[in-house]
């Protein structure tokens, strides 16, 4: 990570730019933010030392690092997935290396199915809090104390004062993001009827495949978090139609623009809380 952190820092350097206070991470069908950044410095993963390789379509595979409304911001076009072969330590990796930069804030964002009967695609969802049933956490193993304690609290995983900024945020751009509980499965298959029936009973709104493992570690190295979901679809058996990828995508170009203009005020608001 150290070796990570230089190369990003070199080329940072070399580019006149400044290290990032802010990370955004972008998912499925999400990316284009990525586009919106002043004096970017675009750094696709493979030229990062350990950086995972984002395999999954929807996923660009590039650091860029540059102003978003004056604020020093980097933003991860894509991530890496358990379904993809990778450990939840792997899909953390890039937190982590941000963190030792000097980022304390992140925006996590991702395509979701809705479990929650009042969510309809398209909507935008904060996410108030999660139930991790990826049966892996990113802290598994020795603890570098470094970074943080060995169980380290999980009471707000997902920051009030964030949430409380992001809708209010919302408002200016003619939004109401509701919150809610964000259930992480392992996947690539969706889940089934049965399976939507029994996470709604354990109290989850939305469900997807990420954010979960990055959330965890933000926690244990002290950032603070702001979650937001892309409802892309209905969760199986909420109505009465098949699931695919090509909806997500389709739907996550549809709120492209929503989306842009969100983060774009969001950022300096979460920079300065």
């Amino acid at each position: 990570m150290e070796r990570a952190a230089g190369v990003i820092k070199q080329r940072i350097a070399a580019a006149g730019g400044q290290l990032p206070k802010v990370a955004v991470v972008l998912g499925s069908g999400l990316g284009a933010f990525a586009d919106e950044l002043d004096g970017p410095v675009l750094i696709p993963y493979e030229e990062i030392p350990g950086w995972p390789r984002s395999t999954a379509i929807g996923h660009a595979g590039k650091l860029v690092i540059g102003s978003c409304e004056g604020v020093p911001t980097a933003v991860l076009a894509g991530r890496a997935h358990l379904y993809e072969g990778y450990t939840a330590q792997q899909s953390v990796y890039g937190i982590r290396v941000l963190r030792m930069l000097g980022v304390e804030s992140v925006i996590l964002t991702n395509a979701a199915g809705g479990i929650n009967v009042s969510y309809k695609p398209g909507d935008l969802v904060l996410i108030s809090d999660h139930i991790n049933l990826l049966g892996q956490n990113p802290l598994n193993g020795p603890n570098d104390e470094s970074q943080g304690p060995r169980f380290p609290d999980m009471t707000e995983a997902y920051s009030k004062t964030f949430r409380a900024i992001a809708k209010q945020t919302a408002r200016t751009v003619g939004l109401e993001m509701p919150e809610g509980v964000y259930v992480a499965v392992p996947g690539p298959s969706y889940e089934t009827p049965a399976e939507i029936r029994y996470l709604r009973v354990i109290g989850a709104d939305l469900v997807g495949m990420s954010t979960v493992p990055e959330s965890i570690a933000a926690s244990h190295m002290g950032m603070r978090t702001l979650g937001i979901s892309c409802v892309t679809n209905h969760a199986a058996g909420v109505v009465d139609q098949k699931l695919n990828h090509t909806e997500v995508l389709e739907v996550g170009e549809r709120m492209k623009d929503t989306l842009i203009e969100l983060l774009r005020r969001l950022v300096p608001g979460v920079a300065g809380a």
